[in-house]
């Protein structure tokens, strides 16, 4: 059986980003925790499921996705500075949850999930980073397909239903009133890293 549309597929990859000798290992599915989804329903990015369109189990693949074929270029405009308050619980700011370097869910006022990474903690604002992680980054993609087949209509429900995954979340933010994201805000799928396309 061949990968195309609302086949269930299995795999195990490598990803590396950057180019060349400065190829950094991000991310590893091996055939004990693969990577899993159903083709062709958005839930990857779509070059990603391009290249693989066609292959059988067993089949091997080694392909190179650009920023544009990713996650794009880095925004510098995808830094915001968000009013603390809208942070603090009882007042307060858990810092177990709000400090830098970590990423947090957030929504935008259009009820859109997204991710920002914590840059800064200020007195009044806190710097948010809401490029995707791997945003300006040559992925390289080497692996198997390890497992193609029909999927179940349990598998398509599920995939269908409300989920809480924020993954391929980039939004080029600008302030609003109320302190959330403005409505540049989009989730996508992954080739890569995150839990939903893991």
């Amino acid at each position: 059986m061949k990968i195309s549309t609302n086949k269930f597929v299995a795999l195990s990859y490598d990803l590396n980003v950057g180019e060349n000798e400065e190829r950094e290992l991000m991310e590893r599915a091996t055939a004990e925790n693969p990577l899993e989804f159903i083709y062709g329903t958005n839930s990857m990015l779509e070059a990603f499921e391009k290249n693989l369109h066609g292959l059988g189990e067993g089949d091997s693949f080694d392909f190179i996705l650009s920023p544009d074929e990713a996650y794009g270029e880095y925004d510098d405009e995808a830094i915001v500075d968000l009013p603390r308050h809208i942070f603090e619980q009882d007042g307060k700011i858990n810092e177990d949850v709000i400090f830098e370097g970590n990423t947090v869910p957030m929504m935008d006022t259009n009820g859109n999930r997204l991710n920002g990474s914590i840059v800064e903690v200020g007195n009044d604002t806190i710097k948010m980073d809401f490029n995707h992680p791997l945003a300006g980054e040559t992925l390289n993609f080497s692996g198997k397909v390890l497992n193609v087949r029909e999927s179940t209509p349990e598998e398509i429900a599920a995939l269908l239903a409300p989920q809480g995954c924020g993954c391929g979340g980039s939004c080029g933010c600008g302030d609003d009133e109320e302190g959330g994201c403005g409505e540049k805000a989009s989730a996508g799928g992954c080739g890569s890293g995150c839990g939903c396309g893991h």
